[in-house]
């Protein structure tokens, strides 16, 4: 079986809807968060060292907990998948534009207006560049996994979701970091440059060519079947990892959340104004320009969603644990799956009105 038609197998075979522990993950993260805050004032100590535990700016703890959230989506990743773009060109250039030309920026723009501005007087003056750095860290980087869920949830044509995170993905290697450099420039915040492509390829380089070598070699013992229970098994690893990320996060964010728990909810304005207004954006353009239901849905959402934990990952590098960008990268975890979640509903009550638009384009 090559390449191409080992993926469409394995994208085409039925997949379970969202688990117990996934549809219930905002729970979770609740309940991490609460974990977290009460154990960081009950044991500071054990936060302390965890916090200090670096080398060349990349904190230890860290790095093990985003390799197991990240390797076992990587996994997923199929590089022939790249050989599908072209079927479904109009969806993947609507996503592609929305994902690099506009959520970035509309992010800056948003922290701008909300952060820098409307809601500055009820900020830490002294954090307020941080958050923002934090949010533009946030939208620079589509989401990877959770891309697959949302798709299943709204019934989105898998070849098409496969290929746009496998092109996302091969984007990031080389954007990510000169936008982010860029749009925090722009923001007067000073980039250590080297600790920044440090980040992207610890988070991403690495992580495909550890999970490409496994996939490969796990294919060529057992096949196809071997890589699905590889997966299903790595799944709750993954999700465990960034619980506990989050109960660190919260440890170590813990004094000043329960200081000012208001700057939780205004960090949250913009991040759901971002994903409602990418969301839609790329919804209407897919209608507009006649793209099928099945496809507008996936687009609209990975439009929209982030790719949390490389986000949490280089503001803690960058900006450390302590900082506004890694408190606005947490929150930004904390919003996306409720949000995503009614961004799901709304695709799928919207779908007799988005197929009378589509057939008249």
């Amino acid at each position: 079986m090559n390449g191409s038609s080992l993926a469409a197998a394995e994208i085409s075979a039925p997949k379970p809807g969202m688990g117990v522990f996934e549809r219930f993950l905002t729970c979770w993260v609740a309940l991490c968060i609460i974990a977290g805050v009460i154990l960081g004032q009950l044991v500071p100590e054990v936060f302390h060292v965890l916090g200090e535990a670096t080398v060349a700016q990349v904190n230890l703890p860290v790095a093990v907990l985003v390799w197991l959230m990240i390797i076992p989506m990587m996994l997923k990743i199929d590089p022939a998948a790249l050989r599908e773009v072209g079927q479904h060109w109009r969806g993947i250039a609507i996503t592609v534009g929305v994902n690099w030309l506009i959520k970035p920026f509309s992010m800056a723009l948003l922290a701008w207006i909300f952060i820098a501005h409307l809601l500055r007087p009820y900020l830490p003056a002294d954090q307020v560049s941080s958050y923002i750095a934090g949010l533009i860290l946030l939208a620079a980087a589509p989401c990877t996994a959770m891309v697959f869920v949302w798709s299943n949830l709204v019934d989105g044509e898998p070849h098409f979701t496969l290929s746009q995170v496998a092109l996302n993905d091969a984007i990031m290697m080389v954007a990510f970091a000169p936008i982010v450099g860029l749009l925090l420039g722009l923001s007067a915040i000073t980039v250590p440059w080297d600790t920044l492509f440090l980040s992207v390829l610890l988070y991403i380089i690495v992580p495909v060519v550890v999970a490409q070598l496994w996939r490969r070699a796990r294919l060529a013992q057992a096949g196809a079947p071997a890589l699905a229970r590889t997966l299903q098994a790595l799944a709750p690893l993954s999700l465990s990892a960034l619980l506990l990320t989050l109960v660190l996060l919260f440890g170590l964010q813990g004094e000043q959340i329960i200081r000012q728990p208001t700057v939780i909810v205004l960090l949250a304005v913009p991040i759901v104004i971002q994903v409602y207004l990418n969301a839609g954006l790329a919804y209407w353009l897919n209608r507009a320009l006649g793209v099928e239901w099945c496809v507008a849905g996936p687009s609209a959402l990975i439009g929209a969603s982030n790719f949390f934990e490389l986000a949490v990952a280089t503001a803690i590098v960058v900006f450390g644990f302590q900082s506004g960008a890694a408190l606005a990268t947490v929150v930004g975890v904390l919003v996306e799956v409720p949000v995503m979640l009614s961004v799901v509903h709304i695709v799928r009550r919207s779908r007799g009105w988005y197929e009378k638009g589509q057939s008249a384009a």
